[in-house]
């Protein structure tokens, strides 16, 4: 959502401001055109040579004196600007913002944005919960602007408490997200990731090689677009998206549990994850040892077929389910769609390259109920999970839903 988008990024004189720094190389990475303005008290802090050195253009902090220097250059700079990001923000540039003062370059162009703005806030704990502070802050979220509220922790000062920048992950996300249409505003999706581990005893576990990465990818593009995100994940060993709310579950019953006792808060499950289909019989009160054993048999039973249990008692819900095959796939995904009534399957045959487990690209085949088939190329996770998004979206179950109200817990 990033790529080719017009950031500016405003920085202020806190202690914080070395951390624009990373957040300007982070915007950069994702394809975006940073430009960088800074208030004199941020190069107390910082020299406007680094943020040069990463946004590949000049940062910017004074209106007049410079020669050759633009005298409309705050309207310059904030034409055409797709979004308008200020990390750190102090209680001077909020206090300027919310009372619609402009004496520097930073609020006037401030004031002529007419792009999504953000606002990430970072100072003392008291001057934080000061009553004109958040005053201020109220009033620039009656106005529009997002308020990425700062974190609690140790500050530069000693204290404790809120005040902390938020997390570069936390501003990412929201700048995403403000840059996201908001088509799916107002909807719930429930999204499976992982594998599941299926335990012999207290140290082993029979498993897969899901890594988690398409259903995380899917459900960080639901959440973007303004979903309220369930993210019930297997063992991944990747930090969940920022936003979601993330259940972490082991075993294919847990699973179960837990996505059965959410399914009347949703609109829309995609079941990424790939669950065990069997489990061990018996599971050992205390760890094997081999030498006890020249041979060893496992009696294996199966576990509970989720996406089919959710196909019984699903109402107005939409079910996405995903076939993972190695052989005859859009035969046997075809065949699963059927017997599991199923909405949408997304179908991938994982011997393909860039197909497998692990990768950070994706090959599949979208099923749609009526027959149709639409094969994507390969592509990168999130935007395949882009791409099944639009899918949903586009099925009639979908726009039948309307405005249901989904039951929260």
């Amino acid at each position: 959502m990033l790529q080719g988008k017009k950031i500016i990024l405003g920085v202020c004189g806190g202690i914080a401001a070395y951390k624009a720094a990373d957040l300007c190389r982070l915007l950069v990475k994702e394809g975006a055109q940073v430009q960088v303005l800074m208030t004199r008290a941020a190069k107390e802090f910082i020299t406007p040579l680094t943020f040069s050195t990463l946004s590949g253009r000049p940062a910017l902090s004074e209106m007049f004196g410079a020669e050759g220097v633009n005298p409309l250059l705050h309207i310059e700079v904030a034409s055409g600007a797709d979004l308008l990001l200020i990390a750190p923000a102090t209680a001077n540039i909020i206090a300027k913002l919310a009372w619609g003062l402009a004496d520097d370059l930073l609020s006037t162009t401030a004031l002529a944005v007419t792009c999504p703005a953000l606002i990430a806030p970072a100072m003392n704990v008291h001057m934080y919960n000061n009553p004109v502070v958040q005053e201020n802050l109220a009033i620039l979220k009656r106005r529009g602007w997002e308020v990425i509220e700062p974190e609690e922790g140790e500050l530069a000062c000693g204290v404790q408490g809120k005040g902390r920048l938020a997390s570069l992950e936390k501003i990412i996300a929201a700048a995403r997200k403000a840059l996201s249409p908001q088509d799916l505003a107002g909807k719930t999706f429930l999204v499976t990731a992982g594998g599941t581990r299926e335990p012999l005893d207290p140290v082993r576990f029979i498993s897969n090689r899901s890594s988690g990465k398409m259903g995380h990818a899917l459900a960080r593009a639901a959440w973007e677009r303004g979903a309220r995100v369930l993210l019930v994940s297997a063992a991944t060993g990747i930090e969940p998206p920022w936003g979601v709310e993330y259940y972490p579950v082991e075993t294919a019953a847990d699973m179960a549990e837990r996505v059965l006792s959410l399914f009347s808060q949703v609109d829309v499950v995609i079941k990424a994850a790939a669950v065990a289909d069997f489990r061990p019989a018996e599971v050992a009160g205390e760890k094997i040892k081999k030498s006890e054993y020249r041979s060893l048999i496992l009696t294996l039973e199966p576990t509970v077929d989720i996406l089919a249990e959710l196909g019984k008692v699903k109402r107005h819900q939409i079910l996405v389910g995903f076939a993972a095959e190695t052989t005859e796939a859009l035969h046997q995904g075809a065949l699963k769609m059927a017997a599991k009534n199923v909405d949408l399957m997304v179908i991938n045959d994982v011997t393909l390259e860039g197909a497998g487990f692990g990768s950070d690209t994706n090959i599949v085949t979208l099923l749609y109920p009526d027959g149709r088939r639409e094969e994507l190329p390969r592509l990168p996770k999130l935007e395949v999970a882009h791409r099944i998004l639009n899918a949903v979206k586009s099925l009639p179950r979908f726009k039948e839903q309307g405005d249901i109200p989904t039951k929260k817990e």
